[in-house]
């Protein structure tokens, strides 16, 4: 790859205080934390997520499917290997996910868009990064969403490595609303793999006649956020139609409702379904009107930002900020907006070995990094 794609690439620089270039919504004086902001990497063409791996170095996927490996203050390399993707509208390569044992492993996950019959599907594939990080080796496929369609929309995509290393991967709707729905499809679900790609025993509808069995939960829109809290649950956050974005406390075997319940309207402003709520059905934890375009989501546990810890950060691709909500049991409420030039549409959030805060700028193409001042 030509390094004349790249503006530059920064380990410093630009430094700017986030409490006086940050526009700060009212948070409790406890969570006020002093912090700089850096680019870590600039020049990149759609950039969809970021992976941090033990030694400091990262890999960033962008969504035409180039997989890169930033190291040592060098030019990016181009990490051969990747599958072939389905670059088309919210499609193409996707989420990244570093194992936790990847020190003794070498292994990480991506999830993409696959070309299938009659279009393609969120997929998912394990493989293992070369020690020079040019190549990745060992690229096993573990899932891929039935039934493929056409159309380029809600991928969802994050993938998340639960506490028994079990996988998580979301899945949007595919733009066919009923299908989330629909339990013999896996649009609209969040699904639950091993690692080697095999269905948990313990899944929710497993043996259940006319159910998927990877699916974990079900109902959902179009989820591009997801971690885990301090207690292995899952969070999500996911988008609405026009207002109704949600972050979701996610429980084994759960229907979240879309497109029966919602708080949000079709685009037309015409109602969705039948109201706001629904016996059998979920409320979210939070949600936002007007929508946010939520994506990216963090469950802080570092020890850098120790008021910060316990928290949830989710990216605005929308209104290009990043919010910080509080979570009181399975409950969150947004006290914080954290807002500058560097949060132009905020793609992904993830956290460092370091306990510093990462995130994508799809508007400006980069990466930055949140620090203690």
């Amino acid at each position: 790859m030509s390094s004349s794609r790249f503006k530059s690439f920064l380990l410093s620089g630009m430094f700017l205080a986030a409490g006086a270039a940050a526009h700060l919504a009212g948070p409790p004086a406890r969570a006020q934390e002093a912090a700089t902001l850096a680019p870590v990497a600039t020049g990149l063409d759609q950039p969809w997520a970021v992976g941090i791996l033990p030694d400091g170095s990262f890999l960033v996927t962008e969504k035409d499917g180039r997989l890169l490996y930033f190291a040592d203050g060098r030019q990016p390399e181009n990490v051969a290997g990747v599958p072939r993707v389905s670059d088309n509208g919210q499609g193409g390569l996707l989420d990244i996910t570093i194992a936790r044992d990847f020190v003794t492993t070498r292994t990480l996950w991506l999830s993409y868009s696959k070309p299938q019959q009659g279009g393609s599907g969120t997929a998912l594939v394990a493989a293992t990064l070369s020690a020079d990080g040019t190549r990745l080796e060992n690229v096993r496929d573990l899932f891929e969403m039935k039934p493929g369609s056409s159309g380029g929309r809600h991928f969802g995509s994050r993938v998340v490595e639960a506490r028994d290393g079990t996988l998580y991967l979301t899945i949007g709707d595919r733009g066919d609303r009923p299908s989330a729905q629909d339990r013999d499809s896996h649009n609209g679900s969040i699904i639950r793999v091993n690692r080697d790609g095999s269905v948990p025993a313990d899944n929710p509808f497993v043996g259940t006649a006319g159910v998927l069995p990877e699916i974990w939960s079900f109902g959902h829109r179009n989820p591009q956020g997801a971690g885990l809290d301090a207690s292995g649950n899952l969070w999500t956050a996911e988008h609405g139609a026009r207002g109704g974005d949600e972050v979701n406390f996610v429980r084994k075997g759960a229907n979240f409702g879309w497109p029966v319940i919602s708080y949000g309207r079709h685009y037309s402003g015409s109602k969705i379904g039948e109201g706001t709520e629904k016996a059998g059905m979920e409320q979210p934890a939070f949600y936002w009107d007007p929508s946010i375009a939520p994506s990216g989501l963090l469950v802080y546990s570092g020890d850098m930002f120790p008021a910060w810890r316990g928290d949830i950060f989710v990216g605005s691709l929308k209104f290009d900020y990043i919010a910080r909500l509080e979570i009181s049991g399975q409950t969150a409420r947004e006290v914080q907006q954290i807002e500058n030039s560097a949060t132009n549409r905020v793609r992904d959030i993830v956290q460092a070995p370091d306990g510093s805060i990462w995130f994508i700028s799809v508007g400006n193409g980069a990466v930055y990094r949140i620090a203690a001042q």
